[in-house]
């Protein structure tokens, strides 16, 4: 039976393919998304060994809090000689690597807003990990090197001005070197060097450094040299060997971009998902049309096991076929997606693609078990066929009781899916347990629906199918007719579709919903003023810019806000992180604050041992006036406050916790702000004021800049739609896949309806009314899965959106944009049915009236 089995694929070559196709395609996508976070990963290890390769031990401060804006905290300067009288130390010096911006002579910025720019000092001898490929190194307070392949992108030479920028202000220099770390490619990162006194000028960071590294005598190994050290340093520092810090610094950015590969994978999941639709619907048909060849078989003494064999051969050969097709495939997805990224202005580091043992036996598993999992119900429908039915055409309608089922069934997928997206919402547990939940709840409500999708299509087909009717009249009622002929074979065509259109629904109303509660926010706190932020909306500015900002005319006052992450003891043990900010006492002036306790006072008079919280904050850690509670801050401190008051938590934009400058200073050693609140005077014309304070800006501070209140809410609103436009990219996968759907099942039913199709020629139908009729019916089937994609995803975001209620999001319904998805729908239908129609249009009259 296998043997007939692969035959009876070869005997449908062209069907077979295209189901391959959307295995390939689904697993391709997987194997991609391994491909590409296994590559950027080994970019990275290569980067840390290749800084890290002449040497052999690596001082530095310990970080128990990871912070959002990447920065680490620094070891004292006067810890190198403890260093040096070491025994067993040959080479140590104290290093800067601290993030800046860099800008060419026009004050231009070198490179996007996402990629990373470090400032770099210079290291003495092998410590150095930077090759020299032009020029020297910096030798004095004006001179500078610049990675070569960022000098060559931006057109830098040597002896151009280059500027950078760390915490202080803009200052010049002339580029005297072009440098390379390994052979890797950085993406859009780059390093400046400069000496070791400006770098911390720069970065503020006199009397410290942020590691020292060390250079073994010969013949003491790392491990010895590293015991000796740390037996000389106090608490608080980390000694580690050379690959040690590598291997750390690799598996954090495998933690902190771990994210990245669940998030491809799901898209990846998805277009698998939706490919098992087409899968089964293929199968579904096929089986239907070899009735009589399955009948044949029964006669002939096959048993029904073997002709289940049989169907699952096929269906494991094309799963294996596509698998092993979209293992190669994967390569060029991962290209696709990376190229993806940069063009939205996030390019992340590369190597030569890396295919893990793991990568080719998930796809392998994926591709395979997919497919025989999706044909599995046709398989077992074939067994049922009687051997009478070689004898004519048998194909029995389904019984009462099978409708039942399928009724029951869709009820209780429906139910059970909501009630886990609803715990998964409301219930306790962590965040990857919730979303798991949610996860499972919205596929089985998915299935649910699909299950009972049957019993909706006549109702939606004829309302998708009323105005091409009324403009086609015969042509159109026949598109219509054909799509409610076989109601199960349609819903699952328009299943595969659904899903897509689900997905881009949600994301297209709760991301509606998000721009319009950014929006009312802005206006409630913002109102009247100016902000200076970072050009990438998130990353410190420097404090001059404030005091520079309150010296502009039309400027009554300015009032800065300062942050950082900490984690809140719990029992005696660090537990969530948490986003802990410092704002200047005059900051009510300026920002509208919902209080809940306290009011604006409790702020203008806040000590440095008080804090006020947020209503969430207070809630999850059962706080009130005069509560004390403990934070664990990056630099190792725990320091104790007393609540003082207590906001609402709107949108989380001011954070769990607010604590005095001082507080920030001494127990975060952060002093850098985070956002400066520009209050006008009266009768000041804001534009004026706004465009004098962007000039100041431009030429001191170049990475900040001036926002008014519409600004502010465009900014905001551009990072949504950057989002929802990679997202709805990534989604394309899922819709093509589901489009080629379409069209099989088109291609398939064509081959059923041979006979009919060349009765209606014969009687008077043109070919481009059959054409029309197809494109009309493959309309009508993308607008049923387009209609109900969109109400499940209005359904899923309005679910999602039922917790956030008390962070005061609002849910907006795009109507114009949920308009234009239902028709790209119908134009994709029309796409998905070019070859099919084509085809019916060109059979043979005569031999189609004598097809059986």
């Amino acid at each position: 039976m296998t043997s007939l089995g692969l035959k009876s694929l070869w005997a449908r070559k062209v069907r077979a393919l295209l189901t391959i196709f959307a295995v390939f395609l689904g697993v391709a996508f997987v194997a991609g998304s391994y491909v590409l976070t296994d590559t950027i990963f080994a970019a990275f290890d290569e980067i840390f060994s290749e800084s890290l390769k002449g040497t052999s031990v690596v001082v530095t401060a310990e970080n128990p809090v990871e912070q959002e804006s990447g920065e680490t905290p620094t070891i004292r300067a006067s810890l190198l000689p403890r260093v040096e009288r070491t025994p067993g130390v040959r080479l140590a010096a104290g290093a800067i690597f601290s993030l800046g911006a860099f800008f060419n002579g026009d004050n231009e910025k070198i490179g996007n807003k996402f990629a990373p720019k470090f400032i770099s000092s210079t290291l003495p001898g092998e410590l150095e990990s930077l090759t020299y490929l032009d020029g020297h190194r910096p030798r004095g307070p004006t001179e500078a090197s610049l990675e070569k392949a960022t000098a060559d992108d931006v057109g830098l030479e040597l002896g151009d001005k280059i500027k950078l920028i760390g915490q202080g202000k803009l200052e010049s220099f002339r580029l005297v070197g072009l440098t390379q770390l390994g052979s890797t490619s950085f993406g859009g990162a780059s390093i400046a060097q400069v000496t070791l006194p400006v770098a911390q000028r720069l970065t503020h960071k006199r009397g410290r450094f942020d590691q020292i590294s060390v250079a073994a005598e010969d013949g003491v190994s790392p491990e010895l040299l590293k015991r000796r050290i740390e037996r000389r340093m106090p608490p608080g520092v980390r000694v580690e060997t050379g690959k040690e810090n590598a291997d750390r610094a690799s598996e954090q950015i495998r933690k902190g971009l771990g994210f990245l590969q669940t998030f491809l994978l799901v898209f990846g999941f998805i277009a698998v998902f939706v490919g098992s639709f087409l899968i089964f619907n293929t199968f579904s048909i096929t089986v239907a049309q070899r009735v009589s060849e399955f009948g044949m078989l029964r006669t002939l003494g096959a048993s029904r096991r073997q002709i289940l064999t049989t169907v699952m051969v096929e269906a494991i050969a094309i799963g294996l076929a596509g698998a092993l097709l979209g293992i190669g495939g994967g390569f060029l997805i991962a290209k696709a997606i990376n190229a993806l990224f940069v063009s939205f202005g996030i390019d992340l580091p590369t190597t030569g693609l890396v295919l893990e043992s793991r990568t080719v036996v998930v796809a392998l598993l994926v591709g395979v078990l997919v497919t025989a999992v999706a044909s599995l119900i046709p398989a077992l429908r074939s067994t049922r066929v009687p051997p009478i039915a070689a004898l004519h055409s048998f194909r029995p309608a389904p019984t009462r009781r099978r409708r039942l089922l399928n009724l029951a069934l869709s009820l209780l997928l429906g139910a059970a899916g909501l009630a886990m997206v609803l715990l998964g919402l409301f219930g306790s547990g962590g965040a990857g347990t919730r979303a798991g939940l949610i996860g499972g709840g919205a596929v089985a409500i998915v299935f649910g629906v699909s299950v009972f999708s049957p019993r909706l299509v006549p109702p939606l087909a004829a309302l998708a199918g009323w105005p091409l009717e009324r403009m086609r009249r015969l042509t159109g009622r026949l598109a219509r007719e054909n799509a409610q002929r076989n109601p199960s074979r349609t819903a699952v065509t328009a299943a595969a579709l659904m899903i897509g259109l689900a997905l881009v629904a949600f994301v297209t109303v709760f991301a509606a919903g998000l721009k319009s509660t950014v929006a009312q926010v802005v206006d409630e706190n913002f109102a009247g003023g100016l902000i200076v932020q970072n050009t990438d909306g998130f990353s410190p500015i420097p404090n001059a810019a404030a005091i520079a900002a309150g010296r502009v005319p039309g400027v009554k006052a300015v009032s800065t806000l300062r942050g950082a992450e900490a984690k809140a003891i719990e029992g005696g043990r660090p537990g969530a992180t948490i986003k802990v900010n410092a704002p200047s006492p005059d900051i009510g002036e300026t920002v509208s604050i919902e209080w809940k306790q306290g009011g604006p006072g409790a702020l203008r008079h806040l000590g440095d041992g008080e804090a006020i919280v947020s209503d969430d904050f207070a809630a999850s850690h059962d706080l009130g006036l005069g509560d004390g509670f403990q934070l664990l801050t990056q630099t190792g401190a725990r320091p104790r406050f007393r609540v003082a008051g207590e906001f609402d938590s709107k949108l989380g934009i001011f954070g769990s916790v607010l604590v005095t400058q001082r507080a920030m200073a001494r127990d975060f050693r952060q002093t850098q702000d985070l956002t400066d609140f520009v209050e006008l005077e009266d009768g000041a014309d804001a534009e004026r004021v706004q465009a004098l304070l962007t000039k100041g800006v431009e030429l001191a501070f170049p990475v900040a800049e001036v926002l008014n209140q519409g600004e502010l809410k465009e900014s905001r609103e551009e990072q949504i739609n950057q989002l929802v436009m990679l997202v709805i990219a990534l989604l394309v996968f899922a819709i093509l896949i589901s489009l080629f759907g379409i069209a099989n099942t088109l291609a398939l039913s064509i081959h059923e309806r041979t006979r009919e199709l060349g009765m209606l020629r014969a009687i008077g139908m043109s070919r481009r009314q059959v054409r029309t009729m197809i494109r009309y019916e493959a309309v009508i089937t993308a607008l049923i899965g387009a209609i109900l994609g969109m109400a499940l995803g209005i359904v899923f975001a309005a679910l999602i959106a039922q917790p956030l209620k008390d962070e005061g999001f609002t849910l907006s319904y795009p109507v114009g944009t949920l308009a234009l998805l239902l028709v790209l729908a119908a134009l994709a239908g029309v796409l998905a049915a070019i070859l099919p129609a084509r085809r019916a249009s060109r059979l043979d009259v005569l031999q189609s009236l004598q097809y059986e």
